[in-house]
C-alpha cells in the first residue's frame, strides 16, 4: 500500500496477473472512481512480492487469497485492517495510523521528492487535483529552499 499508494481494497484484490515484473507496473482495476490506472512497482516491493509468493503457494488468481474458502476469494479489507491494528499494538505506537496512512504517506513522500501533482494525481488514480493536493498539503515546508526566478541565471546557476 505504501510503496505503490493503492488503497486496502485495491491491495486486497490484487491478481498475480497485476504485476509486472518487466516494467515494475501493478495494474489496478477498477479502483474506487471505478477507472484501471498503473502505478508503481518498486525494487524492495517485488523482491517481498517474490518471497511472499513463493513461501505461500505461489497463488496465481488472488496475490492475497483468504484463507476461507479455499482462497478463492481475496483477502478482506477488515482482515487486513486488523493484521496492521493488531502489528501497531504491538510496536507499542500511540500514533493513529491505519492503512490509508501509508497511502497518504506515499502521496506526501512522492512530493516531498519533487513528483509533479499531475503524476501523483495519474499514479494515485484521483478523478480531480484537489484530491490529490489533500495527501500533500501536510508535506515538509519546502519554502525556504524556493529561489526567486530573479536569483536564477538562466543557466541554471544563481546570481550573487
Amino acid at each position: 500500500m505504501y510503496s505503490s499508494g493503492l488503497r486496502v481494497s485495491e491491495a486486497c484484490n490484487l491478481n498475480y496477473s497485476d504485476v509486472n515484473r518487466k516494467d515494475m507496473k501493478i495494474y489496478i482495476a477498477h479502483s474506487k472512481n471505478r477507472s484501471d490506472r498503473y502505478s508503481i512497482l518498486g525494487k524492495k516491493t517485488l523482491d517481498i512480492l517474490t518471497r511472499y509468493w513463493d513461501q505461500y503457494g505461489q497463488p496465481r488468481e488472488w496475490l492475497f487469497p483468504s484463507t476461507h474458502n479455499g482462497g478463492k476469494k481475496p483477502i478482506s479489507t477488515f482482515t487486513v485492517n486488523r493484521i496492521v491494528n493488531d502489528h501497531i499494538d504491538r510496536l507499542g505506537w500511540s500514533q493513529k495510523i491505519n492503512c490509508h496512512s501509508f497511502r497518504h504517506g506515499f502521496g506526501n513522500h512522492l512530493y516531498e521528492n519533487g513528483v509533479d501533482l499531475l503524476t501523483i494525481q495519474r499514479l494515485m488514480g484521483h478523478k480531480s487535483i484537489n484530491s490529490t493536493t489533500i495527501y500533500v498539503q501536510l508535506s515538509s515546508n519546502k519554502s525556504s529552499r524556493i529561489l526567486s526566478p530573479f536569483d536564477v541565471d538562466l543557466d541554471g546557476g544563481t546570481n550573487d
